[in-house]
């Protein structure tokens, strides 16, 4: 999910539309605007700034691989959410939804072809990490977009710790079933549970990330809590939220959007604007709160210089 540097934002890009923002919002709005413009205060203070009134994450480390860009206001990341265990549509009915959701406890298990397989309390999980922050650019398959302080453990320390084996082709990323927690899995509206999968070279890629917390804080439940996938050069889509379970496999495991339209959603979910979805064109994005898709969709959500080797070779139009 992206968000223009200042000299390209316009002011249509913050000009609120009346039946989306609320005065307040309004007010955060153009203040984000003055420091893009450079007349607020520094990236790292606006970051700090920002929050829920949520647990605070302690020692924090700053990562060299966050992006420059303004992070999106708290507000709207956390307002217009795309998590079907809550709510089948983008917007606000997964904060609305989740009000009553309870992180703890909670287990997290690795299973599958590693060598030291297990079932985590998920605080034990983290605790022999260092968390990062990292500000990424966020892009969803519907063409609207954020830029997110995400705070979270590289996947690839967690790979390095468990020790996979010989067999251990791709990283399967599964969420917890329980419908007490999760109002909309009680409906059929998808397959249960939500299933995501990345080979292994791409969840051992430096940027992969497992977010444990934003804006310096714990993960509110719309955004995935207590512990989720960001993958920021693959669209939103395989950010799996609310995992329960990472299983180290042999073949290629097919993710819940392959499931319910394969026609419409790959494997790989790299962002490539020359691939238009079925029903709309990836050419052009919206940065929330703009209703306007203003802004050309870069190749790999402008990673490209990071990950693309990963793809060498590869028909970017056929594994999409």
């Amino acid at each position: 999910m992206l968000i223009k540097k200042a000299s390209d934002i316009r002011s249509s890009e913050i000009t609120p539309q009346s039946v989306y923002l609320r005065r307040r919002e309004f007010i955060q709005a153009s203040a984000a605007a003055l420091i893009a413009g450079g007349l607020g205060c520094s990236l790292a203070d606006d970051v700090a700034a920002q929050g829920g009134g949520l647990a605070k994450l302690p020692n924090v480390k700053k990562s060299p691989l966050s992006t420059t860009e303004t992070p999106s206001l708290y507000e709207y990341v956390t307002s217009y959410n795309n998590f079907y265990e809550f709510e089948t549509g983008a917007g606000d009915g997964p904060k609305r939804n989740s009000k009553n959701f309870k992180a703890r406890p909670w287990k997290i298990a690795i299973e599958g072809a590693v060598a030291k397989p297990g079932s985590y309390d998920i605080d034990e999980f983290i605790k022999p990490y260092t968390l990062e922050e990292r500000i990424y650019r966020m892009r969803c398959v519907e063409a609207w977009s954020f830029v997110i302080p995400w705070v979270g453990i590289p996947i690839a320390d967690v790979i390095k710790r468990v020790e996979p084996t010989s067999k251990a082709k791709f990283v399967e990323f599964i969420t917890l079933v329980d419908a007490g927690r999760f109002p909309m899995q009680r409906t059929d509206a998808l397959d249960w549970p939500y299933i995501e999968g990345l080979r292994l070279d791409e969840a051992m890629h430096p940027l992969a990330l497992l977010a444990v917390g934003l804006y310096g804080e714990v993960l509110p439940a719309q955004n995935g809590a207590p512990i989720r996938l960001v993958v920021p050069w693959k669209y939103g889509f395989k950010g799996a939220k609310s995992l329960a379970k990472i299983r180290f496999v042999e073949s290629q495991p097919i993710n819940t959007w392959q499931r319910m339209a394969r026609n419409e959603y790959g494997f790989y979910a790299n962002v490539n604007p020359m691939v238009d979805h079925p029903r709309w064109s990836q050419a052009r994005e919206r940065r929330l709160p703009s209703f306007v898709a203003n802004h050309k969709t870069e190749m790999f959500n402008g990673y490209a210089d990071q990950v693309q080797g990963l793809y060498a070779g590869m028909d970017l139009r056929k594994n999409f």
